[in-house]
């Protein structure tokens, strides 16, 4: 990732919690439909999320409680 390139808010879904929750992080567009994941922000240490701080993941607009947002979907690449 550049140092000092723009941020964007994406969702990321969290795994084992009996109903939907998706929570916010950082990613840096990598260029069409990719973005790398910059921070995850965890609050709680128990929650499993679907992917990781530094995975490229593919992202598509989808319905969420707080309207249409860019959410991720598939892994392009796991982080080193």
């Amino acid at each position: 990732m550049n140092e000092g390139s723009p941020t964007t808010t994406i969702y990321v879904y969290l795994l084992d919690e009996g109903v939907h929750v998706w929570r916010p992080v950082e990613a840096s567009h990598r260029g069409g439909d990719q973005y790398e994941i910059v921070s995850l922000n965890r609050d709680p240490e128990d929650e499993h999320w679907q992917f990781a701080s530094g995975d490229i993941v593919r992202c598509k607009l989808q319905r969420l409680s707080e309207g249409e947002r860019l959410v991720a979907h598939e892994l392009v690449q796991r982080s080193a």
